[in-house]
């Protein structure tokens, strides 16, 4: 007979892994925000979930990136993390799709849920995934790493960091969002992905499909791509995303979000997603307005202890 306390130790030294969506172009950036520095030592924001993240029990660090950002990371990257962390890039690119149904027109990637897919060859272990270009704090990556250490990594027993819609807008622009709808259990049962939303007069609004504008509440909980899953979602998330693109050739502007395959696996009812709250100010960049808020953010943690004042 199998003993559960053993098995369950067995699971917990398994270090997780972190994902990292690192492919956009930042257009309306200006730039690509995911190496602009936010300190005088030359700091990016994905050099702090990193450091979140190593201190919370990751293991591994995948970066997923373009082809062309190629140098730009390993120079930035690969010597911070010597014996520290296992390093891999992966490519997320138009054309990583079978030739039938790839489109000349089409001019970027195929979106979030594309860009965890890429990664599927060198992720054995379960693992989180996060947008570059988001700060999202200590306390969620250690919920999360406690969370990836407590499952089976055959199982469908995925999770997600939560936050509040109002500590996440751009006081500069839209922002993308989904909006979760929790069980009493804590569980998610209802995902919609939001392309469109944004601050108007201390109020908050979301974009419909014909673009009217509707009233969304701040308090509404929403994901931040910050996700934990087992190895399975690759085999779901795969198959899904075949479908995908086969449907939509000649849709340029469609995209194969994480929240599509979320969704999907909720109602397959083959998966759980527990949501793990956090009630922490986000804060990112989106436009290049939003940096000074950002360094200012990153100095009164750093005037806190929270973080030394050289990371690496």
């Amino acid at each position: 007979m199998t003993n559960p306390i053993k098995n369950m130790q067995a699971i917990s030294d398994i270090k997780p892994t972190l994902l990292i969506l690192a492919a956009g172009k930042g257009s309306r950036y200006g730039g690509l925000k995911q190496l602009d520095v936010f300190t005088s030592e030359g700091s990016t924001i994905m050099d702090f979930s990193i450091y979140d993240a190593l201190q919370a029990g990751f293991g591994k660090i995948v970066f997923i990136i373009r082809k062309s950002f190629e140098n730009e990371f390993k120079e930035n990257f690969n010597k911070k993390f010597i014996g520290k962390a296992e390093v891999a890039y992966v490519f997320q690119e138009i054309d990583d799709i079978p030739n039938e149904y790839q489109n000349s027109k089409r001019t970027k990637p195929w979106g979030t849920g594309h860009a965890m897919m890429t990664a599927k060859d060198v992720v054995n272990e379960n693992f989180a995934i996060i947008n570059a270009d988001d700060f999202y704090g200590k306390e969620a990556f250690e919920m999360m790493a406690k969370k990836l250490r407590e499952t089976n990594k055959d199982s469908y027993d995925f999770s997600t960091m939560a936050y509040l819609l109002k500590n996440t807008v751009s006081d500069h622009g839209f922002v993308s969002r989904g909006e979760c709808q929790v069980n009493r259990d804590g569980y998610l049962t209802e995902l919609t992905e939001f392309t469109h939303i944004e601050k108007v007069n201390g109020n908050f609004f979301r974009k419909d499909e014909d673009g009217n504008f509707i009233s969304i509440s701040g308090d509404t909980v929403v994901s931040m791509n910050f996700w934990g899953f087992t190895p399975k979602c690759f085999e779901f998330g795969n198959a899904l995303f075949k479908e995908f693109y086969v449907k939509n050739k000649n849709n340029l502007k469609a995209e194969f979000f994480i929240t599509l395959i979320v969704s999907e696996m909720i109602k397959s009812k083959k998966a759980s997603v527990k949501v793990l709250n956090s009630t922490a100010k986000w804060f990112g960049v989106t436009y290049k307005e939003d940096k000074k808020i950002v360094q200012k953010e990153i100095e009164l943690l750093r005037k806190q202890k929270i973080y030394p004042s050289k990371l690496w």
